[in-house]
């Protein structure tokens, strides 16, 4: 980790990713209370969920965009754009304007899949493959190091002054990850346009996903895991209602509980990775995750606070994970395809399960879904945990390290 921190540009890039990403857990709890707020509806407020990640159907075509584009300039274009729309959201004053919170959401949501997207693929070119590892780890760092802060800002800004304020807010740490992405020192050659037509381009990622043992099972683990785990962004707020007997906002408090979880994880990650390899510690995460949930089934604050610290570490491993898996299993000019198909591959599970969730939390009591989630979750990631994923050969040259 020192010699990654060592690195200019290393720095500069985690220094705009961590104003960025204070941003957005503060505007993610913003736009869900929000409409919690204005519609007084549970499942309203975690349709807001569904629509951040509606976007990973078509995340395959965010990733040709990525292999077909120098990655830096097009994440400061991304930064600028998303910065712009998201003050639209100063025209939301009642109920009959929550439709322009899912309609900025939802370009949210698609922003955060292309810049995720390009930020993987730009860091196999500014580092050499053995710091992969780290610098996904100090991102998931500081991106749930995060919650330890930015949920109450959010809620406090919310109180006092609206959602419009925690809009404004994430507009300008966009505007600061652009500027610190603009003084990166770098040289990216054009990538070279391909002869293929244009769908056999995209479905390039997903064949190599198919094609590489390890990179199926963990997609394929993940993705069965995220038919359930979306349950839980509508199970929280009834949680919140009826479990805890505490208002929407209180969901800052528990973002904080896993903030400090994640931290945990996220220093962790790395050595862990390092010991058990991408497929058991994704699984050891999975596994985690799901027996934090399984603790909402308690009333009581303690159990529920401490779901949410095992839930955090169990994320922060399966990220690091599942990131570096990406990375190091997939040649160079595929970066982007492959992280966007896989993207999709879990992303369309968990984006049912959220639209699932919301429909089921009306119809059924909020416990059995928990139990579900555990159930699920307990046994995926114990398989996987067990059995691994075997290492592979990587078609194509290592990354090398760019420099200015």
């Amino acid at each position: 980790m020192r010699a990654l921190l060592a690195d200019r540009n290393a720095r500069l890039l985690l220094v705009g990713q961590s104003l960025s990403l204070f941003g957005d857990r503060a505007m993610y709890l913003a736009l869900s209370v929000w409409v919690k707020t204005l519609t007084g509806s549970n499942a309203a407020a975690g349709l807001v969920f569904f629509v951040l990640a509606a976007p990973g159907l078509i995340a395959p075509a965010f990733g040709l965009v990525v292999d077909r584009m120098r990655k830096r300039p097009l994440m400061i274009a991304t930064d600028v754009s998303i910065g712009l729309v998201l003050l639209s959201l100063l025209f939301v004053h009642d109920r009959a304007n929550v439709w322009i919170i899912y309609v900025v959401t939802f370009l949210y949501g698609a922003s955060g899949y292309l810049f995720s997207s390009a930020r993987s693929a730009l860091l196999t070119q500014l580092l050499p493959v053995e710091r992969l590892a780290d610098a996904n780890a100090a991102i998931q760092t500081v991106s749930e190091g995060s919650r330890l802060i930015a949920p109450l800002v959010g809620a406090a800004l919310f109180a006092a002054l609206g959602g419009a304020a925690v809009a404004v807010l994430d507009a300008a740490t966009f505007a600061a990850s652009a500027i610190c992405l603009a003084a990166v020192r770098m040289h990216e050659e054009k990538p070279r346009p391909s002869e293929h037509h244009i769908l056999v381009q995209i479905a390039a990622g997903a064949r190599h996903i198919a094609a590489s043992i390890g990179l199926r099972r963990m997609v394929g683990a993940l993705a069965i895991a995220l038919l359930v785990v979306g349950f839980a962004e509508s199970v929280i707020f009834a949680v919140l209602q009826y479990g805890l007997h505490r208002p929407p906002a209180f969901l800052g408090v528990l973002s904080v509980a896993q903030g400090v979880g994640a931290i945990a994880g996220a220093v962790t990650a790395a050595g862990v990775l390092r010991r058990l390899g991408d497929g058991r510690t994704l699984g050891i995460g999975i596994l985690l995750f799901g027996a934090g949930d399984s603790l909402f089934l308690f009333p009581v604050l303690a159990p529920v606070v401490a779901g949410f610290v095992i839930a955090g570490i169990g994320l922060s491993w399966a990220v690091v994970a599942f990131g570096t898996a990406v990375q190091t299993r997939t040649p160079p000019e595929l970066q982007g395809r492959v992280y966007s198909a896989a993207d999709t591959l879990i992303g369309v599970p968990q984006t049912i399960s959220i639209a699932l969730g919301a429909f089921l939390i009306t119809v059924i009591d909020y416990r059995v879904l928990i139990v579900v989630m555990a159930l699920v979750t307990g046994l995926v990631g114990a398989v996987l945990a067990a059995a691994g994923a075997p290492p592979e050969p990587v078609a194509g040259p290592a990354a090398a390290p760019a420099r200015a």
